[in-house]
């Protein structure tokens, strides 16, 4: 089980006025994750873009940051997925696009693209800052998959690096588990011990994950383990924003179909709404 999971990060390089804001969120996980930083630009290389990009990372020249400037020019989809593999990059960073009128944020069409096709991490941003936001509270998936026990590893890896005060392990259930029909108070009662066997499960469950991993990165931690009985993706998105979580970690996806994209589900509902910044584990 690896718990140094991203010995690279890459991140998309605009111009814009998040610039700043993004390149100083990078650089200072590219630090507490000991990565290297891969700026990489769609466009054409010049001595300015270069000379700005300096500037702004002048702050951690003292750390020192290890970062590397990557321009190409092409479709910016099709750019930054193959500098993700060139470079062999194990985590992307993209910014999420907050709705008009709304405190809402989503996935942009490109992000979107890069979400689904990538061979590596990423991590989704939802309010990039110049400024440290410490995190505290990261949520993180716990179904019954075979990527989950490493999914739960990396989280405690993040929670240490991030020095993050709690962990929240979710175990989404699916309604037809129970398969009792309330209608009447034994049905009720039936429903409800049933409920509560399958909590009694999914918690050893994750506790026996919890166990294998090693001691110095759970035992500075508050853990918490929250059986939810919903939708899978839809279920643990609310509950880490109801609990105003600092960062959900999920699994990727095994595949991604075109019926995904029609009738969204698990991975698919946090990219539709975030409700704060997701990393999404391959």
């Amino acid at each position: 089980m690896s718990l140094k999971p991203f010995n690279s990060i890459g991140i998309g390089v605009a111009f814009s006025p998040n610039l700043k804001a993004n390149l100083f969120e990078a650089a200072r996980l590219a630090l507490f994750f000991d990565s290297k930083l891969f700026l990489i630009h769609v466009g054409k290389a010049s001595e300015d873009k270069i000379k700005a990009l300096k500037i702004i990372l002048a702050p951690f020249k003292k750390d020192p940051l290890d970062y590397e400037v990557v321009f190409k020019l092409g479709n910016p989809v099709d750019v930054i997925l193959n500098a993700t593999l060139e470079h062999k990059i194990d985590l992307l960073i993209l910014g999420a696009v907050q709705r008009e009128r709304f405190l809402k944020y989503y996935v942009g069409s490109i992000a979107r693209k890069i979400t689904r096709k990538a061979k590596c991490s990423i991590l989704l941003l939802i309010k990039p800052s110049v400024e440290r936001v410490r995190c505290q509270h990261i949520v993180v998936n716990g179904l019954k998959d075979p990527k989950t026990e490493q999914t739960i590893a990396s989280a405690f890896y993040v929670a240490k690096q991030l020095q993050a005060e709690k962990i929240t392990v979710v175990e989404e259930i699916n309604q037809d588990e129970i398969k009792v029909k309330v209608d009447d108070d034994a049905s009720l009662r039936r429903s409800n011990i049933i409920k509560e066997r399958i909590r009694l499960r999914e918690n050893a469950r994750i506790k026996d994950i919890i166990t294998h991993i090693p001691k110095e990165y759970t035992e500075n931690v508050v853990i918490k383990s929250q059986p939810i009985f919903g939708k899978q993706g839809y279920s643990i998105g609310h509950y880490a924003q109801i609990s105003r979580a600092d960062l959900l970690v999920m699994n990727a996806p095994s595949k991604m179909t075109f019926w995904d994209r029609l009738f969204p589900h698990d991975i698919e509902h946090i990219l539709t709404e975030l409700p704060t910044d997701v990393l999404i584990l391959q």
